[in-house]
């Protein structure tokens, strides 16, 4: 692992280079690294260490950010196009991977508070420099007070857990059994604001609709991932009390999931649309965290890790028609499928997947978080019902309204998706849909 860390500082200077494609086979090759020096069949503590470890819980994420790294700079075409400080973005999306790398592989718990509040300087430079309208200034400052303002009392947390344990290491967390309602929900809000959960999701929306394609995609695809994987962590020492207030966040995050449902009907913004059914699927995955049982834990993170591969790519299908027809209203992207017929496909093979259609691994998860909620009360059947029918019909609306109809008669020109496109949206869609055959519960021990 040490010695992953130190080819990725060494990486560094390669953001220099001015052949974008020798960076995308350098980050490759660190991924093909990665493969080769992990083996799949572990369980929660195998390949523990006292700094930085790896099990399977961190390496998908790992994994994930890798990917969607790769993908960004694919993404990215127009800025070396333009020359619009390619050098600075590059060492950003480098300097984000580390911090990501970090967050996911440390066991102390101060480093992890440390990194994981790091991600937000890269990912607030990349809404800031690189948005596309004045308002990103106001998003940024969204995102950053939103975080910041839950991050004092984790942090505050922490140190109490310090010193009563003279210990930080997480996984010496589940011999103790804090009983504190106080530490509880100082430990656990900035993951909530992470996710997002409803009440606290305004950040989110904004944050999308002003990103760049970049932005929106590492937002989507692993920066959401953080609050979920460190509330899987930090459950090992807070579950006695959290089982006696799980019920707050469920319910909250039920009834706000729904109406975020029906409010993406509203929407008129495509990004805007996919920002706000991210945190009707974050919602599933809060409550199937909340339950605290082994197919909760399970469901959670597959669909974490399905929603970042689909949800990503979704972003990217949104910058493709952003880039000709410069507007990301619902009304001017209207009949794309008499211009661009086979980007339709890719239309409805990721929104479908979206809707947790087979064989995706938004299904398995999906599946995964209704036995555990169903286990937990019968009652949540009928939120889960209401939350699984209104996904399929915002995704087949989005769909529905923007290739069919009549298109807009204020288009002047127009150009067709080149094989570098095609090639990003079919890395999105492959492991999405191929991973399901590689999920075996029974691997997995939480």
């Amino acid at each position: 692992m040490m010695k992953f860390f130190f080819m990725l500082i060494f990486m560094m200077p390669f953001c220099f280079m001015k052949n974008i494609f020798w960076m995308v086979q350098m980050m490759m090759f660190l991924l093909m690294f990665l493969f080769m020096n992990m083996s799949l069949g572990i369980n929660l503590y195998s390949n523990m260490s006292y700094m930085m470890s790896c099990d399977i819980m961190s390496y998908g994420l790992i994994l994930l950010s890798i990917w969607i790294s790769i993908l960004m700079i694919m993404a990215s075409e127009n800025l070396y196009k333009l020359n619009f400080y390619v050098n600075f973005f590059l060492l950003n999306i480098i300097f984000l991977l580390i911090m990501l790398y970090l967050t996911f592989s440390v066991m102390n718990m101060f480093m992890f508070y440390l990194f994981f509040e790091g991600s937000l300087i890269p990912t607030l430079l990349l809404i800031i420099g690189w948005g596309y309208q004045p308002e990103r200034i106001q998003a940024g400052m969204y995102l950053l007070f939103y975080t910041l303002f839950v991050s004092l009392p984790l942090l505050m947390g922490i140190f109490y857990v310090f010193n009563e344990l003279n210990c930080m290491m997480i996984y010496f967390l589940k011999f103790i059994n804090l009983n504190m309602y106080m530490l509880y929900f100082s430990m656990i809000l900035a993951f909530l604001v992470k996710m997002p959960m409803y009440f606290v999701h305004l950040w989110l929306p904004k944050a999308h609709v002003e990103a760049p394609v970049s932005g929106s995609m590492i937002l989507a695809g692993v920066m959401l991932k953080l609050g979920g994987y460190g509330l899987l962590r930090l459950m090992i020492f807070l579950q006695e009390i959290n089982m006696k207030l799980n019920y707050i966040w469920i319910v909250i995050s039920l009834l706000g999931g729904f109406y975020i449902s029906l409010k993406c009907f509203c929407q008129v913004d495509i990004k805007s649309l996919i920002a706000y059914s991210s945190v009707a699927h974050m919602s599933i995955v809060i409550s199937g965290i909340m339950v605290m049982n082994y197919w909760g834990f399970i469901g959670s993170y597959i669909l974490m890790i399905g929603h970042g591969l689909c949800s990503s790519g979704m972003f990217c299908l949104a910058n493709i028609n952003y880039e000709r027809l410069h507007s990301r209203s619902l009304y001017i992207n209207k009949g794309m499928m008499n211009f661009m017929p086979s980007m339709s496909l890719w239309w409805f093979l990721l929104l479908s997947s979206n809707m947790a259609a087979p064989p995706s691994m938004n299904l398995m998860g999906e599946i995964s978080l209704i036995n555990s909620l169903m286990s937990w009360s019968w009652l949540s059947m009928i939120m889960l019902m209401l939350l699984s029918f209104f996904s399929a019909g915002y995704s087949l609306y989005l769909y529905s309204f923007i290739q069919h109809g009549k298109y807009y008669s204020g288009i002047y020109s127009y150009y067709i998706g080149v094989s570098r496109e095609y090639l990003m949206l079919l890395l999105h869609w492959f492991p999405l849909n191929i991973m399901v055959l590689k999920i075996d519960y029974g691997m997995i021990w939480f």
